[in-house]
């Protein structure tokens, strides 16, 4: 058996899963520590469908721990961004396009030095280690407590990267975390520059979450190793979310995503996860998240590491409506909701109130809504059936039908049928669609580089490339034999010279549990 746990902004659902059947399922209020909420689940799991800590052979998590410190500025590093690169580069320093409120929150300090390669791998200028202890000496003497090293040009040759890492560790100490770029971003500077800080600010923040995490579930007497869910769909364990907690920061919505076909059976289709708090919109390919081709802000910060490509809208089971406009969002009571909701003896109109009036849930007390207005309630709920509508619109890319399928709790908001696309698909347990997703999470490798291919050599360099990402994904945990290639792109770049193309690959396979 396996556990799976999705951490929302409103609920923290599980699932005991035995394989692919869910044994038990819960929905429970995300606390404001997060992790109590966690043990309260386990503990209702355990309630549900009693089980033995030595008979979970793994538990899967998708936390929004780490971008809620982001997106709110709290428990940051003092951190240091150290880019090679001189004399280029000059003209846009590090930390530059980051808004002042986080940049002092991670009393960030930027640092030019000379390094670099051009994108076919010459160099742009040598690396100068005294030049390095300096930039370090001036990071001690500031307190710095992480360090965000990247160069130019990084992913084709990161060899300037791992020689500055090394000098700068030697200077101030195995207490200060290092991360580097090429490990983090993809092909363009400012925005892998800027997810590779954000990375090392959250650095300190991730030890203490994850042995929380931990502790959570050893409580339980549960020693299976830990996993967290990941970006793309795939999982972590917990030693690379310690190194790269900025790789957790879309799980949510990829975990309902991965469930949302687990559970349907549909591994094309458009997914509307609607949650407390907010309504996430993405399309399934091939039963994975597609994943946005272009930068995406992070709390203002533009970046470039792998996100899925979701449509949010403000709309969820807690979201406040407006009597007058019958307008629904994007303020929402979040994990509030039992409390502030109508149904449940507040004193705050949310969707949640709407549904219940409407017929379509049945949480609270009904009698506490049966003053509102018929009519109110209509249009309200219609206004929701027609903006998912377009926001799914919105997100295909193509006339072609498209099946769609409603999960999470407030899924319960839409109608059997919606504008444009008729029939609403409800899985079984399409509450707890998220925690399904994380517990049936593969593991994953990516490689994305850009390739100066020389003639004749095309076939060979794209083999090397797919195996240098299927080498990964074992390296991460999967077992060799079900790893297979699920996305691959080669995209020619004709203003650079030298045959130059990028070549991304990214494989996938089962988490060896060994067993």
């Amino acid at each position: 058996m396996h556990i799976g746990i999705d951490v929302g902004g409103t609920n923290t659902d599980a699932v005991l899963m035995d394989g692919t059947r869910v044994l038990a399922g819960v929905k429970e209020s995300t606390s404001e520590d997060v992790t109590s909420g966690i043990v309260r689940a386990i503990e209702q799991l355990r309630a549900q469908h009693a089980f033995e800590g030595a008979a979970v052979s793994a538990v899967m998590i998708g936390t929004t721990h780490f971008i809620n410190a982001l997106v709110e500025a709290r428990r940051l590093a003092p951190t240091a961004a150290l880019r090679l690169g001189l004399p280029a580069t000059r003209a846009l320093p590090p930390l530059v396009d980051w808004p002042a409120r986080l940049r002092d929150a991670i009393s960030g300090r930027a640092y030019l030095a000379h390094g670099g390669y051009e994108f076919d791998g010459r160099p742009i200028s040598p690396i100068d280690h005294d030049e390095l202890k300096r930039h370090a000496a001036d990071m001690a003497a500031h307190g710095v407590r992480s360090v965000a090293i990247s160069s130019v040009f990084s992913p084709v040759n990161h060899d300037l990267e791992v020689e500055a890492a090394d000098v700068i560790a030697a200077e101030l100490g195995p207490d200060v975390a290092i991360s580097l770029s090429h490990e983090i971003g993809r092909i363009g500077l400012l925005e892998r520059e800027n997810a590779t800080i954000i990375n090392a600010a959250l650095r300190e923040m991730a030890v203490s979450i994850v042995d929380g995490l931990t502790a959570a579930v050893r409580a339980h007497g549960i020693d299976a190793p830990i996993f967290l869910s990941q970006n793309d769909g795939t999982l972590m364990d917990e030693d690379y979310v310690r190194r790269y907690p900025v790789a957790t920061f879309a799980s949510g919505p990829t975990n309902s995503m991965r469930g949302a076909a687990a559970t349907s059976g549909l591994e094309t289709c458009a997914v509307v996860d609607i949650g407390g708090t907010t309504s996430d919109i993405g399309l399934l390919v091939n039963g994975f998240p597609r994943e946005t081709t272009t930068e995406v802000k992070v709390a203002g910060i533009r970046t470039n590491f792998r996100m899925p490509d979701v449509l949010s809208l403000g709309i969820g089971g807690g979201s406040h409506v407006d009597t007058g406009s019958a307008m629904v969002g994007p303020h929402s009571v979040g994990y509030k909701l039992t409390s502030e909701a109508l149904v449940f003896g507040g004193n705050q109109l949310t969707a949640s109130d709407l549904a219940v009036a409407a017929g379509r849930a049945d949480m609270g007390d009904r009698s506490l809504v049966a003053h509102l207005d018929p009519d109110l309630v209509r249009r309200a709920l219609e206004s929701i059936a027609v903006r998912v509508s377009e926001a799914v619109d919105r997100m295909r890319t193509s006339a072609e039908p498209i099946p769609v399928v409603a999960v999470g709790g407030g899924s319960i908001l839409l109608p059997d049928e919606i504008p444009l696309f008729g029939k609403v698909h409800r899985p079984e347990n399409y509450a707890v669609a998220n925690a399904i997703g994380a517990s049936i999470a593969q593991v994953g490798g990516e490689i994305d580089k850009v390739f100066a291919v020389e003639p004749g050599r095309r076939e060979a360099t794209l083999d090397a490339v797919r195996q240098e990402a299927v080498d990964k994904a074992i390296a991460a945990g999967a077992k060799p034999a079900t790893v297979s290639i699920v996305d691959f792109d080669e995209v020619p770049i004709p203003y650079l010279p030298g045959n130059a193309t990028r070549i991304r690959a990214k494989a996938v396979g089962d988490l060896d549990m060994g067993v």
